[in-house]
């Protein structure tokens, strides 16, 4: 299961290529052989599998290394927020340097902060989708419920669901940057309710465990989570407390070595599958901001019920529970970083959060725009095709310039935040926009489709029940002002 950061790691500390390229060689020698002897012999179609995967990973990985005897070496003890770059370029690097010739190793002349290894990753990914998601997503729909386990666990085993984690923990110890490309691709998925659970998975419940925890909750928590072995939850929002976070009432009450929980979780995505909870709760009565805890909770703990799987009007395919905890014991070792600091720990979260939910919608709105224009250059209306109408063509224009517009907001603040930096007003901004002018696509580009954009056969339809989630989950939009307010001084003092 660790097959693939290791041997990332390997190819990674070769200063040479040559030595790559040996290395390479004597990896696919020794595979060779191994095929041979499982297929001229009765070892179980399980093991075969395993080597096919094996051999995909050593492919990928090879992609990744291409062209990079000029990468640096990853930085494996900096902090989580300066994780070192896999070779990209800051956004400010691009804008001012003159454009690079196509054939310069690790470089790519056409995008802002992209290299080939972006690529090469988004491209492995891309044939998981089309071949173990894609195909099933309209039963998964249908059912109300995908299947999280399996899924998980086949992008953990190619590495997907912990790019930017570290390497001693399944992941393959790379920047945020990467996960961003990996939200923009897992936006090829034909529906928005199975990325949004991966996020959870890759970007929402773990990077807090990734950053503040203890090495053994790492191991217990973080690393199945990263291969897939295990699924996770966010347990923050409440019936009484979305958006406004410092409300919740969940309480953790410390007795002896263990913490006493009492409460419950609303909207928790993935809820009726997870293995665990990246769990925020009081575990104090100070200050609102200071008196909250991250707790690993394992869901099969006496005490939790799963109460009901919610109805919702989109995001079908991904089950959302409410969730009820009665006198739940956990270790008090299970608490993230420092007790009292969950608060600080949530929102930094947020910050990965909003970013690659704006990512992953980028890449459905482009294919919404483009499946739209392809319908209406074949759909008639008064002898000629819907997009000659001047008022199509120019509206459907206007709505590709917002999309650009949004992309070369989340690329700054993507490429500002592997720096270190603080992008908690950009993040907030990109996530507004995101969610509004997902509204706009979806209404626009359904109208266009006529009658056909009201029935449930088209992507258009799906995607204009889904992408309204994006307005509320997260922080909704009128706290995504509020925090924009907040950095440009503008908020009335109380």
């Amino acid at each position: 299961m660790v097959v693939a950061p290791l041997i990332i790691r390997i190819f990674i500390s070769s200063s040479k290529i040559y030595e790559c390229y040996l290395l390479f060689l004597v990896i696919h020698f020794f595979y060779f052989i191994l095929l041979y002897i499982v297929y001229t012999s009765k070892v179980p179609n399980l093991c075969r599998d395993l080597l096919l995967r094996m051999r995909d990973i050593t492919q990928t990985t090879m992609a990744l290394r291409c062209g990079a005897a000029r990468v640096k070496a990853l930085i494996s003890t900096r902090p989580f927020f300066k994780c070192a770059s896999f070779g990209p370029r800051s956004f400010a690097d691009h804008a001012s340097s003159p454009k690079v010739a196509s054939n310069a190793p690790g470089i790519s002349p056409d995008h802002v902060l992209f290299t080939p290894e972006h690529f090469a990753l988004r491209d492995s990914l891309k044939k998981i989708i089309d071949q173990e998601i894609n195909p099933y997503v309209d039963q998964w729909e249908a059912e109300g419920k995908f299947p999280a386990h399996k899924i998980f666990k086949i992008l953990g085993n190619a590495g997907f669901l912990g790019v930017n984690r570290p390497v001693e923990y399944g992941g393959m110890g790379l920047d945020f940057s990467y996960s961003v490309a990996v939200s923009e691709e897992l936006g090829h998925i034909r529906c928005g309710g199975i990325p949004m659970a991966i996020g959870v998975q890759s970007d929402m419940a773990t990077p807090a465990l990734a950053r503040f925890g203890s090495a053994e909750l790492k191991k217990e928590f973080l690393l199945p989570s990263i291969l897939g072995d295990k699924v996770a939850c966010l347990g923050v929002s409440e019936v009484g407390a979305g958006s406004d976070v410092s409300s919740i009432k969940t309480k953790a009450v410390r007795k002896g070595d263990d913490y006493v929980i009492n409460g419950g979780k609303m909207w928790t995505t993935s809820g009726t599958q997870a293995d665990w909870m990246c769990l925020l709760a009081n575990t104090s009565d100070g200050p609102p901001h200071r008196n909250k805890s991250l707790i690993c909770l394992p869901m099969n703990l006496p005490g939790v019920h799963v109460a009901r799987k919610i109805d919702k009007l989109g995001m079908w395919s991904s089950d959302t529970a409410e969730v009820f905890f009665e006198d739940v014991r956990v270790p008090c070792k299970n608490v993230i970083g420092q007790e009292g600091m969950g608060f600080t720990y949530q929102m930094l979260q947020f910050q990965e959060e909003r970013l690659w939910a704006v990512a992953n919608i980028l890449t459905t709105m482009d294919v919404v725009i483009r499946e739209t224009i392809h319908y209406t250059r074949q759909r008639k209306i008064f002898g000629h095709p819907v997009l000659y109408h001047q008022a199509v063509h120019f509206r459907l224009a206007e709505l590709q310039t917002e999309v650009e517009l949004l992309r070369a907001l989340l690329y700054q603040a993507t490429a500002l935040y592997i720096k270190g930096n603080d992008v908690t007003k950009m993040a907030s901004m990109a996530k507004l926009k995101a969610g509004r002018l997902a509204r706009e696509v979806g209404d626009c580009c359904l109208q266009y489709w006529g009658g056909m954009g009201f029935t449930s056969d088209v992507l258009v339809s799906r995607f204009y029940r889904d992408s309204r989630l994006l307005s509320i989950g997260g922080g909704a939009d009128e706290v995504m002002l509020g925090i924009i307010c907040k950095y440009m001084d503008i908020l009335p003092k109380k």
